[in-house]
């Protein structure tokens, strides 16, 4: 199984492509909770087609690290998908993200704009610019934090992109969700009208979460297209991979 070492982390990957692909990349990020295995559906749809890699965030899935707290924050996950970018010879890619996976791909553009040719966001939001809701939102995952540390991996539920999903330990989870999960400052929602490359945004219709964040990161990023699944949830490439894969196919079409 491929890893990218990072200091005491290995991040896992996979790589559907070669070092002298010449095909359009994406790169999926999975959000809290889940694992790379939430984009089964999108690799047998797209794989043939285009460049897709795959990863499992620090505390997820496939990848290891130490349980040291500093090894865990959203600059650690952009570095992280820098370095793997960097390590399979990537310039350029399409980021595709689902809920933390969104929210940490708009972070990435703001840091590397240059890098980024287009944008899938699935279920996700930018954040928040008053810090009152941030600290909301950081005490919900702490709390959510909390709960694996005494519950186990019993504790983590999520929806139908989670329970997919396998992990190494609960303790990951709950590094994750105090260092990654957690919002620090107004950076991603700040930089929303600023984005210059083709975005897709993508929601479920029973998604009441983000179906408001969904609305207004179409009205703040100049030619966002936003697509609403019907019959689906928060993960809803799992709940409805049919209706997603046709708005990713008109998406993708232009690259």
């Amino acid at each position: 199984m491929p890893y990218l070492q990072r200091g005491d982390a290995k991040i896992f990957y996979e790589d559907n492509g070669t070092a002298d692909d010449a095909r359009t990349a994406i790169l999926w990020t999975h959000g809290y909770g889940a694992t790379s295995e939430m984009w089964q559906g999108q690799v047998a749809a797209f794989g043939h087609m285009f460049r897709l890699v795959r990863w499992d965030v620090r505390g997820h899935g496939r990848s290891e690290a130490p349980d040291d707290m500093a090894a865990y924050s959203t600059d650690h996950v952009i570095a992280d998908m820098a370095a793997l970018l960097d390590d399979l010879g990537l310039d350029k890619v399409i980021l595709a993200g689902h809920s933390l996976g969104g929210f940490m791909s708009l972070r990435f553009h703001s840091f590397y704009p240059e890098r980024v040719t287009g944008l899938i966001l699935q279920g996700s939001g930018p954040g928040f610019r008053n810090a009152e809701a941030r600290e909301k939102w950081n005490l919900v995952a702490c709390e959510k934090a909390d709960r694996l540390e005494t519950e186990g991996l019993d504790a983590l539920g999520g929806g139908a992109e989670a329970r997919m999903c396998t992990h190494l330990s609960a303790k990951g989870l709950a590094n994750a969700a105090r260092g990654i999960l957690t919002h620090t400052d107004s950076r991603v929602i700040e930089s929303l009208a600023g984005i210059a490359v083709p975005t897709l945004i993508i929601v479920g219709a029973a998604d009441s979460n983000f179906l408001g964040a969904a609305e207004y990161m179409e009205k703040k990023i100049d030619g966002a297209t936003r697509v609403v699944i019907a019959d689906a949830h928060h993960g809803c490439n799992v709940d409805q991979p049919e209706a997603v894969n046709r708005a990713l196919a008109d998406f993708l079409a232009a690259f």
